[in-house]
C-alpha cells in the first residue's frame, strides 16, 4: 500500500480523535460522570499504524482495553465510546453490560476481549485456525500490554500460533508498566522479540512512538501472515503517559520527570511534526482538526449523557438465550 498523503493525514486525524476522546474521559470522572477510565494515552501511534496496515472490515481484530485509537481506525464512533463509558443504552458491544473498553464490532470482524489480561491471544489463534482450515486469506491482529505475555495463556497462544503456521499478528504493546512493575521485573531479557523467538516466530521490535514506522513493520507482518509463512510478533515500544487506570496512583512507582519527559517525545507531537515538515499539514490545518475534533466531541458526550440506562429487564437478554434452535 502506498502511504499517500492522504493516508498520512488520515492517521493523524485519528490519533488525534483518540487523544481527545482519552483526555474527555478523564475530565467526565473528574466530574463524577463516569466511574472508571483505562487511558490509551501514548499508545496511539502504535495502534494506528497497525490498524492501517490490515484490510479493515476484511480481517479480524481481538483487541485489548487500550485500543481506543485502534479502534476508531475501524469505525468505532466517539458515540460508541461514552456510551460505553456511561454504560448507557445502545451501547454497542455489550447493550452496556460490559465494563468500559470492552471493544467488540461485528460489523468490523472485532471480537470482544475478556477482563483477565492475555485471554484475548487464545480467541485470536483460535479465529486464525479456522481462517487456515477454511483456506481463506484472512488474516488476525491481536494486541496485548508487554506485562501480558507473563501470563500463561500468551504462551500457549503464541506456541499454538508458531506450531501450526498460523495467520496472526500479535501486537505487544510494550508501555513500560504492567500497572506498577516495570519492565525489569516482567522479564529477564532485554525485549518481548527476544521471548518470540525462543517460541519459533519472528520477533521485530519497533518504535511505538513513530506511526509510519509502525506501519512499514505491521504491513510486511500482515503480508507474511497473509501469504502463509505464519505468525509474527511486533513489540511496538511506547510509553503510558497516564496512570494505568482511573484508579491508579501512579506517583508511587515512577518519578514525575520520567513522565515528563516522555511527554516530549510523544507519537501524536512526533507524528505532527513529521507531517508538517513534509508539507503534509499545516498548522491552519491542524487547528482545523482540533476544532472539528472539539464540535465532535462535544456532541457525542452530550447525547450520551442523555441517552437513558438501559431497563433492568435487558439484563438477562441476550445474554442467555430465549429460545434455541438446532440445525
Amino acid at each position: 500500500m502506498e502511504v499517500t498523503a492522504e493516508i498520512k493525514r488520515e492517521m493523524f486525524w485519528t490519533m488525534l480523535l483518540a487523544r481527545r476522546l482519552d483526555e474527555r474521559a478523564w475530565m467526565l470522572h473528574r466530574q463524577g460522570k463516569i466511574t472508571f477510565h483505562v487511558s490509551g494515552i501514548g499508545h496511539e501511534a502504535a495502534q494506528v499504524g497497525a490498524a492501517f496496515a490490515i484490510r479493515r472490515g476484511y480481517d479480524w481484530v481481538v483487541p485489548y482495553y487500550r485500543d481506543l485509537a485502534l479502534m476508531l481506525a475501524l469505525g468505532y464512533t466517539p458515540l460508541d465510546f461514552f456510551l460505553g463509558l456511561m454504560g448507557r443504552r445502545g451501547e454497542p458491544g455489550s447493550g452496556a453490560r460490559q465494563m468500559p473498553n470492552h471493544w467488540s464490532m461485528r460489523s468490523m470482524n472485532v471480537v470482544s476481549l475478556s477482563s483477565p489480561v492475555s485471554t484475548q491471544t487464545l480467541h485470536a489463534v483460535g479465529i486464525a485456525m479456522g481462517i487456515k482450515m477454511r483456506k481463506e486469506d484472512k488474516v488476525v491482529l491481536t494486541t496485548v500490554g508487554e506485562g501480558g505475555t507473563s501470563q500463561g495463556e500468551w504462551y500457549e497462544a503464541v506456541n499454538w500460533a508458531a506450531i501450526h503456521r498460523l495467520p496472526v499478528v500479535f501486537n505487544v504493546q510494550n508501555n513500560q508498566y504492567a500497572i506498577s512493575e516495570p519492565v525489569s521485573l516482567q522479564m529477564a531479557v532485554n525485549s518481548v522479540a527476544e521471548k518470540a523467538r525462543g517460541l519459533g516466530l519472528p520477533g521485530v521490535s519497533v518504535d511505538g512512538m513513530d506511526a509510519f514506522a509502525c506501519l512499514t513493520a505491521f504491513q510486511k507482518a500482515v503480508e507474511d501472515a497473509r501469504a502463509g509463512h505464519g505468525p509474527v510478533l511486533i513489540e511496538t515500544c511506547v510509553y503510558r503517559i497516564t496512570p494505568h487506570s482511573s484508579d491508579d496512583d501512579d506517583r508511587t512507582y515512577r518519578s514525575r520527570e520520567e513522565v515528563e519527559a516522555h511527554k516530549k517525545d510523544d507519537g501524536l507531537l512526533r507524528t505532527r511534526n513529521t507531517l508538517e515538515r513534509e508539507g503534509v499539514l499545516t498548522p491552519q490545518a491542524v487547528d482545523a482538526m482540533e476544532e472539528r475534533a472539539r464540535q465532535i466531541i462535544d456532541e457525542a458526550a452530550a447525547q450520551a449523557e442523555a441517552t437513558p440506562y438501559p431497563p433492568g429487564e435487558e439484563g438477562a437478554f441476550p445474554v442467555y438465550a430465549e429460545e434455541v434452535r438446532h440445525a
